[in-house]
């Protein structure tokens, strides 16, 4: 296990806003928190203070110590006295498991849509889709998880199953997207985010083998790439 230490990374962005929604500032903070820690951003084993968290964001610590006990609650990250919050690791096991269960629930559930969605409702999606393309143009791994997340759940809750959603909701808080800079800086990141896109149209064509294979290709690269480290 890595030694213990206090995080001294260069600042990232400020706090994006989260597509509009509505959301209290602890859950935005908490939100951003996730995402970094899920693109690999905040690193296993070390250990990171709220205040430099706070200034990394461009926040004040409080609502940064209160959404790190969030985190706690989820075990994603433990907290260490005196010191701040370790992020927990997670093993290539569960990475695979992770991801095996998403592509049971998601290329299944995705594929159907083609035949019930509603056109103007599947439209909607469209900006996540687009800013996932964007930021992973503009290497903001932060803002490319965020807007992915969106877009996934959000095509998720089309097919009005709410359980369904929280349980891929919770698989993607417990993932770890370590490739995710690599993929950015080798120009492949806004490749994969375009196939947000291709998902849209497939869906609008109503050809659901398209969809299908859209999907688990796109779900590979969460494994085969995004998850290296």
């Amino acid at each position: 296990m890595p030694a213990q230490r206090t995080s001294t990374r260069s600042a990232a962005p400020a706090l994006p806003t989260l597509g509009g929604l509505k959301r209290n500032y602890r859950e935005r903070v908490a939100d951003a928190l996730r995402a970094a820690l899920i693109a690999g951003e905040l690193r296993p084993g070390e250990v990171y203070s709220a205040p430099t968290l706070a200034a990394r964001f461009g926040v004040s610590a409080t609502p940064v110590r209160e959404a790190m006990l969030d985190l706690v609650k989820e075990g994603l990250v433990d907290t260490v006295p005196n010191k701040g919050f370790r992020v927990t690791a997670v093993s290539e096991k569960q990475l695979d498991e992770y991801t095996h269960i998403r592509s049971l629930i998601e290329i299944p559930t995705t594929a159907g849509l083609a035949t019930t969605v509603d056109p103007v409702a599947l439209e909607a999606l469209r900006p996540a889709a687009e800013e996932t393309v964007t930021a992973a143009a503009a290497g903001d791994l932060i803002a490319h998880v965020e807007a992915d997340t969106r877009f996934h759940l959000g095509l998720l809750a089309l097919a009005g199953n709410e359980h369904l959603v929280e349980v891929v909701r919770d698989l993607r808080k417990r993932s770890r997207l370590y490739g995710l800079q690599a993929l950015a800086e080798a120009g492949r990141l806004e490749d994969s985010a375009k196939e947000h896109l291709e998902i849209l149209e497939a869906l609008a064509a109503r050809d659901e083998e398209a969809v299908r294979a859209v999907m688990t290709r796109h779900l590979g690269h969460v494994r085969g790439l995004w998850a290296a480290g």
